[in-house]
């Protein structure tokens, strides 16, 4: 299955006016099911600001401070990585640059593995959802409005039906939703 995975605001955001997402960072509570998701994963696509951001788990040694810090910079490290990127010309750790299309590094993550392969960061995870590739949707939704900003969802022609299969409550006030896209046809 392919999986888009994201924190955001209640009003949808992923990212407010300023680039900054500095709300979504999670407690001891919620660090532990990113680690136990991520863990179950078989690969991720990513877009260039994501890998950015998510590269210091495999480079910067201070990420390993903490015993769930060094568990995510461990998982996270041996996670297989496709970075979509217009600029950059190589790349870091575990991961290669796309060569393909959304379409085709989405088919070759799927076929390489027999886990769960996740896509982030707004425009390629979008993509992904405007082809109709997304399988299921968990979205961290935090307890704040920020009125703009980068959102989650791209805008899309035809509705997308969805079923609701797992939510929680975290003691941070995090809301987890878990959507699987229904079929349609019948």
């Amino acid at each position: 299955m392919l999986l888009v995975s994201m924190g955001v605001s209640v009003d949808g955001f992923i990212a407010d006016r300023t680039g900054s997402f500095d709300w979504t960072a999670p407690d001891d509570e919620l660090f532990g099911f990113h680690l136990a998701r991520v863990g179950e994963l078989g690969g991720c696509l990513c877009g260039r600001r994501l890998y950015e951001t998510m590269l210091v788990w495999e480079t910067e040694p201070s990420m390993r401070d903490s015993e769930l810090g060094a568990a995510f910079a461990d998982v996270w490290s041996a996670l297989p990585k496709v970075v979509f990127s217009h600029t950059l010309d190589r790349v870091e750790g575990n991961a290669r640059l796309a060569e393909g299309s959304v379409a085709e590094e989405v088919a070759a993550m799927l076929t390489s593995t027999d886990r769960d392969v996740e896509i982030g960061g707004a425009t390629l995870a979008g993509q992904a959802i405007e082809l109709g590739l997304v399988d299921e949707f968990r979205i961290f939704r935090s307890p704040i409005i920020v009125g703009g900003g980068t959102p989650l969802f791209p805008p899309v022609a035809d509705a997308i039906p969805l079923e609701l299969v797992e939510s929680r409550t975290f003691a941070s006030r995090v809301v987890y939703e878990r959507y699987r896209r229904t079929d349609v046809s019948g």
